[in-house]
């Protein structure tokens, strides 16, 4: 798992280096999770048990036109889950934007990058005395997947720097979660939250 983090490291470092002059937007949303198989969930983000937790990003387009965008964004964020873990993804996502009308976008993305799980329940080892002592550690090394339809709409276009609310419906994958019988730990999320540029036009 080392050399995936320290590679996925070196990736960040050089499209950071690659996008310093590009203009970039910070985004900042609350989070629901339920754990489920990717789609199986949509209602029940709502209504079932919450799973709350936040996201920042900071994005940038790689290529722009009137109708389109290609761009890529960077997250960290936070979520607990109930009994299970506190998680920390951070992760990179590609994606394309469709502009529906000057204020109105949607957007498809794909992403990966890295998951730290902190259990959140005790977690014991028999020691030589015949003790039992705590074993929770720091947490465990992860990889996650993401996978996400976006729709947002921008308050005022005619701004030095305009902002945009947006909902997001994400489906993540953390793995190896547990490797004996839950290698992988499928996650269905809501997000609802702002961006807004960076620098003024």
């Amino acid at each position: 798992m080392k050399p995936i983090i320290l590679f996925l490291m070196l990736c960040f470092l050089a499209i950071n280096a690659t996008a310093q002059k590009r203009q970039k937007q910070f985004s900042l949303a609350v989070v629901n999770i339920q754990s489920a198989m990717p789609f199986g969930k949509f209602a029940g983000i709502f209504s079932d048990q919450f799973h709350p937790g936040f996201e920042a990003g900071i994005g940038f387009n790689w290529k722009s036109k009137s109708k389109h965008d290609w761009f890529q964004e960077f997250k960290v964020g936070y979520f607990f889950h109930r009994f299970v873990q506190h998680a920390i993804p951070v992760y990179t996502d590609f994606g394309y934007r469709y502009k529906v009308s000057r204020r109105l976008t949607s957007a498809v993305m794909i992403g990966a990058g890295y998951l730290h799980s902190i259990p959140a329940t005790a977690k014991l080892k028999l020691n030589k005395n015949g003790e039992y002592e705590n074993n929770k550690g720091i947490g465990r090394i992860q990889a996650v997947a993401s996978f996400g339809l976006r729709v947002s709409f921008m308050i005022n276009p005619k701004a030095s720097r305009p902002f945009s609310i947006f909902s997001q419906y994400q489906q993540l994958v953390q793995m190896p979660f547990v490797k004996s019988y839950v290698p992988l730990l499928p996650y269905n999320e809501m997000m609802i939250g702002i961006s807004r540029s960076l620098k003024s036009k």
